[in-house]
Parts: C-alpha cells; structure tokens; sequence
C-alpha cells in the first residue's frame, strides 16, 4: 500500500541503495559509487528521467556485455590541451568524470582543455559533470553522443539522438554556478520511462509510435522527436560529428548501417577565466546578468527563470524532505534488489 504523500527516501540513502543495487548487479565498487552520485545528483534536482529508475537497465546491460564493469579509461591520443580517452565501455559516469578531470587539468596548463572520451555507455544527466568544472571556478561545456533514438526531421525513422548539451559557469556565488542542461529532443527519452513508471499519460509533441504518429501513451513510444525540428536535429548531428565522427569512432553511421549497438562517445572542454583575463570579473559580471535578467517584468502568469534556477530549488527541498521515487520506480528497484539480495530501505517499503 503507498504511504500518505508518496514514497521519499533521504539522498544519502538512496545513493547507498543505488550503489548496492550496482555493485550487487556487477559494477566495479567505485563505478558504483560513481554511477550512484551520478543518478541521485538527476533526482535531487528532479529530473526522473535520469536518476535511479535508470538501474535495471544498467544492470541488465552487464549482463548483455554492453557495460564492461571493470573497464580502465586510458589516454589514446592528445596534443596540447586536446585529450581523447578510451572508456572500454565503462559506465558513462565513470568516463565523464574521467574526462572531466583531464579537461580541468589541461585548462589549468593552457587555459582550455578539450576531452574528448570515446567508448562509453550512457553518461546521463551531463549537468554534474559541467557543474563540478564550474565549481572549481572554470567554464565547461559537456556533449554526448549515442545511437539512433530520435526521428530526424523530414524522416519516418530515428536518424540521429537526443544529444544533450550542458553549459555551467561560475558565478559570485562559489557553490551556485549558473547551469545550462538540454537535450536535442523535445523531451529525453528517460521522461517517457518515468512517465510509465508514473502511469500518466505525455504530452503530445514529445514522440511518435511505431506508424510515426504522436502519442500520449508512453507504452506505445518507438521514438522521440527532435527539439525545434530541422534545430534539434542539426545540432544533435553536429555533435555526433564532434564527439564521435572526429575521434574515429562514429555512432550514426555504424547504428544506422547494420543495427548495431554502437556506445557512446562524450566531451567535456574546460575555460579558465583566467585566460581570457577576467579571472575576478567573470562570475560576478555572470551574478550582474543574472540579476538584470532576474529584473525583467513576468509576462502575465508567466515567471523569469535562469538556467539551472528550477533544479537549484528543487534540489533545495528535496534535501530537506527526501526525494519522491514514482511507484513504478520503487517497485523495479525492489524486484531488483530481491534478485539480487540487497535490501530494501524501509522508506521505500
């Protein structure tokens, strides 16, 4: 029976499960715990489409032998403040966080590193990963690649994915950057699952079933439509050339060409400031825009967000009151953790 408001659990517990569920499903103990941060980061800030309803799937891709659970990230090639690592198919987590660090490094030495780690799995939400380079006071921007998941404009088919792209930079608030997190898509592909979990209907305009028609029924999804139409879909396969295409590993073509399952590739390039002179400047002439933005006039009904604003706050009270997990969700989990023999918090019991 669902408890009264639903179930919440607090972040730290939740992540020990997460962790638990991954170790026990065959992760590596630290890709575990990097994974883990990784999924609650997405719920504390609310985006169910990337937090830990995203555990099943990760585990039965160990299974699958998508997901090679004690890869090793190495460096392939480089010169200068340029960077490619090869992940072996580690958890997108794990090789973020790898390229992340490279990309900080190397920004430190010539005031901007570019990452670029190929052989992957899914990185999920690519907001942490911006965010901790903002943290440290530099800019970053972070982009991943994957295979076919979204209809490319004008087409029947999935031709390109839902590519996200993340922009975070520092402001005069050290531990409040300003965080910019999009897909290409109309919708990721992880709110149709949550949406499922949720047993609620979506919105039409998110995506379209197998005869190409839009939807509301998240069951009947074959795939998700892109952002903007021809904008999302260019974008998104410009970011394929970038992130895979340029490091000899392309995704599309390979997907597309046979139905093989490519990976994933992602990137993370790191601004320091103080390169471009602005070292003391830039967050608090990025605090000034926040606040001259802040002081627009709200369209009737309507309210003036900055980037990253809506998570912030949500992050803020799910602190304090513990993260709502759908009923769908909690239940997936706890037939995995049976499967597994992990046990299940009393919070979500």
């Amino acid at each position: 029976m669902a408890k009264p408001g639903g179930l919440r659990i607090a972040a730290q517990a939740l992540e020990a499960y997460a962790g638990a569920l991954l170790q026990a499903g065959g992760f590596a103990p630290s890709h575990a715990a990097e994974t883990a941060e990784m999924l609650v980061w997405a719920n504390l800030r609310g985006i169910e489409s990337h937090g830990v309803l995203r555990i099943p799937r990760y585990v039965e891709m160990v299974g699958l032998g998508l997901i090679n659970p004690q890869a090793v990230v190495r460096q392939v090639a480089g010169r200068g403040a340029v960077c490619v690592l090869d992940a072996d198919r580690a958890p997108g987590a794990v090789a973020m966080n790898a390229a992340g660090a490279k990309a900080l490094g190397l920004a430190r030495d010539h005031g901007v590193g570019w990452c670029v780690v190929r052989r992957m799995t899914h990185a999920g939400a690519v907001g942490i990963y911006a965010e901790r380079i903002a943290t440290a006071g530099l800019v970053a921007m972070v982009m991943t690649a994957s295979k076919p998941l979204m209809i490319y404009h004008g087409a029947r088919n999935e031709g390109v994915s839902t590519n996200p792209l993340a922009i975070a930079v520092p402001t005069a608030d050290p531990a409040g950057p300003m965080i910019f997190d999009m897909s290409t898509a109309a919708v990721a592909a992880g709110k149709i699952t949550a949406a499922k979990d949720a047993g609620r209907p979506i919105p039409l305009g998110w995506a379209v079933d197998a005869e190409g028609r839009e939807t509301t029924d998240p069951a009947a999804v074959k795939a998700v439509l892109p952002m903007a139409g021809p904008k999302g879909t260019g974008l998104s396969l410009m970011i394929e050339v970038l992130a895979s295409v340029l490091v000899g590993n392309p995704l599309l073509t390979v997907a597309l060409r046979d139905g093989s399952e490519p990976g994933g590739n992602g990137i993370v390039v790191a601004l320091d400031p103080s390169a471009f002179g602005a070292a003391d400047a830039f967050p608090a002439g990025v605090s000034d825009l926040a606040a001259a933005i802040k002081a627009l006039e709200p369209a009737a009904g309507g309210v003036v967000r900055l980037p990253g604003e809506r998570g912030d706050g949500e992050r803020r009270r799910r602190l304090v009151e513990g993260i709502p997990l759908a009923a769908g969700t909690a239940a997936r989990l706890a037939a995995l953790a049976v499967s597994l023999g992990v046990e299940v918090p009393d919070e979500l019991t």
